[in-house]
């Protein structure tokens, strides 16, 4: 996954959290901080990779 596939994943995440703070619903919460987490693991592996084939490896 790319950085920018990953960056948009932690924003619908950080969506959903807002709405789930809106709307008193703690599970939507979770679920959006959830994909935030996995949003920002998947950018992190992205930018490594990236690193990782500048470097010639």
């Amino acid at each position: 996954m790319g950085k920018a596939k990953a960056k948009a994943k932690q924003v619908k995440g950080k969506l959903k959290e807002t709405v789930g703070k809106a709307v008193d619903d703690k599970d939507l919460q979770a679920e959006g901080r959830g994909k935030q987490m996995t949003g920002k693991a998947q950018e992190t592996a992205a930018k490594a990779a990236e690193r990782l084939k500048k470097s010639g490896q």
